[in-house]
């Protein structure tokens, strides 16, 4: 068959497909300038005029943008009208936006305003279906099943459980498992770059994984390695080791009792999506159960191991006063930004950028010095290791994953190295507009028209090089080129490196004085905000502050993890002087120990971390995980990692808020078992609100009810 008619085949049956004799599909109409391959769409800069300097800014003194931060969430207008600078706090950010905006570039705010009139309703709402090839199939009051049977309950929880959980369980497990091939690397080939930073955290869970702990401590790497790798693998029938050795004894108990008590992660994951298969299972419940025994999974195979490992390798968090922002960045240095969820081949390249020689190289190629700083998660975790957090070679942290493609537009990023996730599909037209060199770090991510290094722990040092050798090439091109550059000169100082043991440190080494702050009032309870920042209207970072200030003004401790822990830090509430913003109990404990009322745990990753915390409070205490006063928050989140996250905090008993609404609202079998049922059973539940006031009050009416459970 000629390709004209494999062409005009093609486009005769999509037609057919849609039911309608159209006059073409939906794809065809696309031109060139609509693709993200910058050797296909050549021409999209043409008509684009960069200026910087018609920018509405604000003050750049910091305090004034805190002051005026607060005025602004305080007029409740975060709505429609005026949308995206209406919902944009992060003051770099939105200068850039203004700049990509004028010129007409495609940014992240202005596809969510353009996706909302097409938006459906049924996805939504989780009724809608493309498992097979009857479909897609939605289903409404006119059509209460789809063409294979299914109602609006099982296609519901099926979807929740498909597209939500499975992907995010395997995300942070396929995580914890390259995690664990580095740490065997660095034990097996130590001319690799990668050393063992923290030996007795390495030690200490090798123990508890039932490993002879008192070997050379580069053989307990590869066999802890192993261990775990052998865990994830193993399968799903033969119960965890992993789950076995770390989680509570009370919960696996309950986790038994239930039939939710994980095997092998991988394998979790495949029996999962098989039951997913049309036709296979058609119990709304038993999706929503399974969800919660990936959620097990997700965490102790997941969060917890990938954290621990990766603190193995880089030293376990140090609690440090750091900053945050644009204004980190430098026109005459070589700027090179390592972006994801992944650090391990981002702090071998911040140990060669430390050294003298490659300082000097960058000097021979024109620059003042080369720095390496952290975007999104990745930036978290690098901000709060104690092995990368002071070397000479890191410059800090830049933002959160909506600011990414304006960071770009500043000019001066001259390497953008990422592994996963977060990494948006359009910055390769950025790349090659703004002179920044893009370069993948890890085979799972590969964008149009990008190099991409094979994941080799074992030549990790090699691959750092090699990575540092790209930045200084483009560094030439830049100042070779007339690429005009602006930099926002916002910069943020704020406490970081809270962790389980810096804390407990900090403490004294027990748990002990912040539960006798707890059980004295002082601080009423804790709530973790966690997880993303959306594009969408009332949120876009001031939703997640909103909240915070609320909570902390009525002496809720707040932990924050992921991209939220950059809203915190733009908006200056991990800086110690945001305890005059709190309640006077919360307050005087921040006071006395010289903290904000806000502690950054890092990534969201690291919400294994504050799982880790909690768990030991609750030994303390000597009661299980699901009487402590605590609320599990993500006010803004994104993807499906943090699904999964949530149902990890369901597992532990824990309520859970979710914003924006999954897409559950079409089963209100679904929304009662994840809102009622599931407590019933002895697991936590999901609350989901937009409001943001009355967020506070549930997550305060929650923890009071828990703290009269416990007498205190």
């Amino acid at each position: 068959m000629a390709d004209d008619n494999i062409k005009q085949s093609y486009n005769r049956s999509a037609e057919r497909m849609e039911g309608a004799q159209a006059n073409s599909t939906l794809g065809s109409q696309l031109t060139q300038n609509d693709y993200n391959d910058p050797t296909m769409n050549e021409d999209y800069f043409n008509d684009k005029n960069i200026d910087y300097n018609t920018i509405d800014k604000l003050p750049e003194v910091m305090n004034e943008v805190h002051k005026w931060q607060r005025e602004h969430i305080s007029k409740g207008d975060q709505t429609k009208e005026g949308y995206p600078l209406n919902v944009i706090i992060d003051p770099a950010m939105r200068e850039m936006y203004q700049v990509v905006n004028k010129a007409g570039i495609t940014n992240v705010f202005d596809r969510f305003s353009q996706q909302q009139p097409i938006q459906c309703k049924f996805c939504i709402e989780g009724l809608s279906c493309q498992l097979c090839a009857n479909g897609p199939c939605r289903i409404s009051s006119k059509t209460p099943r789809g063409t294979c049977g299914v109602d609006a309950h099982t296609m519901v929880a099926r979807n929740f459980m498909y597209r939500h959980v499975t992907i995010g369980t395997s995300a942070n497990v396929f995580h914890a498992h390259q995690a664990a091939r580095t740490l065997r690397a660095a034990g097996e080939h130590p001319e690799s770059g990668l050393k063992i930073r923290d030996p007795e955290k390495l030690k200490k869970f090798a123990d508890m994984a039932g490993l002879d702990a008192n070997k050379d401590i580069n053989q307990v790497a590869v066999d802890f390695a192993n261990w775990v790798i052998g865990d994830i693998h193993s399968e799903y029938h033969i119960q965890s080791k992993a789950v076995e050795a770390f989680a509570p004894t009370k919960r696996k108990e309950l986790w038994k009792k239930l039939g939710l008590f994980p095997g092998g992660a991988y394998s979790e994951v495949a029996y999962a999506q098989t039951t997913c298969m049309t036709n296979f299972r058609s119990d709304p419940v038993e999706f929503l159960l399974n969800s919660v025994r990936l959620g097990i999974a997700n965490e102790y195979q997941g969060l917890f191991l990938l954290d621990i490992i990766q603190e193995m390798l880089m030293g376990t968090q140090r609690i440090e006063m750091k900053q945050q922002n644009m204004g980190l960045l430098k026109e005459d240095m070589i700027n090179v930004i390592t972006n994801g969820h992944m650090p391990l081949l981002a702090h071998i390249a911040i140990d060669l950028a430390s050294t003298d020689e490659w300082q000097q190289k960058a000097k021979d190629a024109g620059a003042s010095g080369l720095q390496i700083l952290g975007h999104v998660c990745e930036g978290q975790q690098i901000l709060n290791y104690s092995g990368t957090q002071n070397q000479k070679g890191y410059g800090g942290q830049e933002g959160e994953w909506l600011s990414e493609e304006y960071l770009l537009a500043t000019g001066v990023v001259d390497l953008f190295m990422f592994d996963y996730n977060c990494t948006v599909p359009t910055l390769p037209l950025y790349a090659k507009q703004f002179g920044t060199k893009l370069l993948s770090t890890h085979p799972v991510i590969k964008l149009q028209g990008t190099e991409t290094l094979d994941f080799i722990p074992e030549k990790m040092k090699e691959q750092a090089e090699k990575a540092l050798d790209m930045a200084i090439t483009s560094y030439k091109k830049r100042k070779a080129s007339s690429i005009k550059v602006y930099i926002p000169q916002y910069k943020s100082d704020c406490m970081v490196g809270f962790s389980t043991e810096s804390v407990k440190e900090a403490l004294g080494g027990s748990f002990k004085p912040l539960i006798e702050q707890i059980v004295n009032g002082n601080i009423r309870g804790i709530a973790t905000m966690v997880g993303c920042t959306t594009a969408r209207y009332g949120q876009g970072g001031s939703n997640i502050f909103k909240i915070t200030k609320g909570l902390i003004e009525n002496n809720i401790l707040v932990l924050s993890g992921g991209c939220t822990s950059s809203v915190m830090e733009y908006t200056g509430l991990t800086n110690p002087n945001a305890a005059d913003e709190a309640g006077e109990g919360l307050k005087t404990v921040c006071k006395q120990l010289g903290i904000p009322p806000v502690l950054s745990y890092g990534a969201c990753v690291d919400i294994g971390k504050m799982t880790q915390t909690a768990m030991e409070i609750a030994d303390e205490l000597n009661v299980d995980t699901d009487k402590l006063p605590i609320v599990i928050g993500a006010p803004e989140y994104l993807e499906q990692k943090a699904v999964a996250d949530a149902c990890t905090a369901v597992a532990l008993g824990w309520l859970v808020h979710i914003a924006p609404v999954p897409s559950i609202t079409g089963s209100d079998v679904v929304v009662k078992t994840l809102t009622e049922t599931t407590e019933s059973l002895g697991l936590g539940k999901v609350v989901v609100e937009m409001d943001a006031e009355k967020t506070i009050e549930i997550y305060k009416e929650h923890i009071e009810k828990k703290r009269k459970e416990l007498g205190i």
